[in-house]
């Protein structure tokens, strides 16, 4: 019951900084991998933190704009997301995550994955673990909220998060150098952008990295003015 979150236990913060001999997202991808098990046991303050937490989406401004969140079909410790870029370096990116829990959530903070391939000096280019160290190190389990952490997602694809970064947070430090030549960083953002909205990269294929919940799947046009119709849009040239 959601009552339950209110006699959650204080826990101390825990840093999300860098450990001797292991990266950040090798830190990431294993905490992602270990909590994403049939068998994984959720406690009762866990279950009741994450409904709350979920729940408190539906508050205005809480889900930022362009940004789609469901539970995951596998496990009760995944959301699934996608984020749509309007502006900005990243415009037009239409982005897939993952946000996994712990099974002592919110002791420690969740993870995020993103599973489309971003240029970002956030995302590591191999596994896709997304770092959250810039603002929620220390983790706070009291004070820091899911919210936080999504509009915090989506002012990393904007100019001013991006020109705070330091680089003891990134996960590919290349794009973090190209930040310098801002022409060169624009152009490869771009590409991102354009490749995210490809077949291979918006359509669930066999060869997909995960199941995600929130599935694309192409249209015929006629197809697409019935939905359109359905949502009341109406486009050029429609009456």
């Amino acid at each position: 019951m959601l009552s339950a979150v209110g006699s959650l236990v204080p826990s101390p913060t825990i840093d999300l900084g860098l450990a001797k001999g292991r990266s950040v997202s090798t830190k990431i991808a294993q905490a992602a991998d270990s909590t994403h098990s049939e068998g994984s046991i959720i406690s009762p303050a866990t279950r009741a933190a994450l409904n709350f937490q979920y729940a408190s989406l539906r508050n205005i401004n809480h889900c930022p704009t362009g940004m789609y969140i469901t539970p995951s079909v596998e496990s009760t410790l995944v959301w699934d997301a996608v984020l749509f870029v309007h502006k900005g370096y990243y415009q037009d990116s239409v982005l897939k995550f993952t946000i996994t829990f712990p099974n002592d959530y919110p002791e420690r903070p969740p993870t995020v994955r993103f599973l489309t391939d971003i240029f970002h000096p956030l995302v590591d280019p191999r596994t896709g673990a997304y770092s959250l160290a810039p603002r929620f190190r220390p983790w706070r389990p009291k004070e820091h909220q899911i919210h936080h952490i999504l509009h915090f997602i989506k002012s990393t694809f904007k100019e001013p998060t991006l020109d705070k970064l330091h680089e003891e947070d990134v996960l590919n430090k290349e794009a973090f150098n190209y930040r310098d030549n801002r022409t060169s960083f624009a152009t490869l953002a771009k590409q991102s952008a354009e490749l995210s909205q490809s077949p291979s990269a918006l359509y669930d294929t066999s060869g997909s990295k995960k199941n995600h919940s929130l599935r694309f799947t192409p249209l015929k046009p006629n197809e697409v003015d019935e939905v359109l119709g359905a949502l009341s849009i109406h486009t050029e040239g429609s009456k």
